[in-house]
């Protein structure tokens, strides 16, 4: 872990702005980090593609500074400057839903006049970490408005993830955004905005997926003489056309093919659908 040394082709107070936001930061002091910015400060958070101003930072702030045991930020390189600008790696872990959530992040932060002017904030979702059921569940609450922060967006995918994985919702073919919404306590427009902008896909086209891994499971402990047909609509799917679109999708093959596979290949091709997101 970095201690936050300095390079030295910045100007002294741009280095003794950011060297007290990066401890504060680090001591996980929400009320010193608020002091040093700028009244008109720009925070870009571009993981959401949302610009933050200061009467919005504080619950923003909040909401991804470490603040359980098992919560950390680990600074992963030296701070960086160049003149007003410093350039600060971190990745942080913070307790989501079902476990821990980590991120790679970086942030551009421009100095002026004595105090933060500007933060440009990129970060990633790098990993996740299922909890042991035996401890108390430390989930941070849902936010109800949209704008999620990178950490935020990651417990949501989270718990949209743990509550698919015991409710099965998907077996229900008449399955809706709106019904997913109101068991997990987020609203529409944040899942929508989860799937189609973060995770790259529809509500349906996610429901799927998560149906299709049910079927991969199903086909391996039953029978051989279960008819295919009936798993396909006892998985949740309403039709076969959705099941053929979505398997071809995701394997490659078409159902008959992948039946006619060898078990070991048959296994490695599952394993694969249940670790893609």
């Amino acid at each position: 872990m970095s201690t936050g040394r300095l390079s030295h082709s910045a100007n002294g107070t741009t280095q003794e702005v950011v060297q007290r936001y990066h401890l504060a930061w680090k001591a996980s002091d929400l009320d010193a980090v608020m002091a040093l910015y700028h009244p008109q400060i720009e925070y870009n958070d571009f993981f959401q593609n949302r610009v933050f101003h200061f009467k919005q930072l504080r619950e923003y702030v909040r909401s991804s500074m470490p603040l359980e045991p098992q919560e950390v930020l680990e600074h992963t390189d030296r701070i960086r400057f160049d003149e007003d600008t410093a350039f600060i790696q971190y990745r942080i872990t913070l307790c989501g839903g079902s476990g821990l959530v980590s991120f790679r992040s970086s942030e551009a932060i421009t100095v002026r006049d004595g105090l933060i002017w500007r933060i440009n904030e990129y970060a990633s979702l790098i990993h996740e970490q299922h909890a042991d059921n035996s401890k108390p569940d430390s989930r941070r609450p849902a936010t109800s408005r949209l704008g999620l922060s990178a950490r935020q967006l990651g417990i949501l995918a989270l718990d949209l993830q743990e509550y698919f994985a015991s409710a099965q919702p998907y077996l229900d073919p008449g399955l809706n955004l709106q019904q997913v919404a109101v068991e997990t306590g987020y609203s529409r427009n944040q899942i929508s905005y989860l799937l189609n902008q973060v995770l790259g896909q529809s509500f349906y086209r996610y429901v799927n997926h998560q149906r299709l891994k049910h079927l991969l499971l199903s086909i391996d402990h039953s029978p051989r003489s279960a008819k295919i047909d009936d798993l396909v609509f006892a998985a949740g799917f309403n039709s076969l056309s959705a099941f053929y679109t979505c398997f071809r999708l995701h394997l490659g093959i078409t159902p008959k093919a992948y039946l006619k596979l060898p078990g070991q290949e048959q296994s490695a091709l599952r394993a694969r659908v249940q670790e893609s997101a």
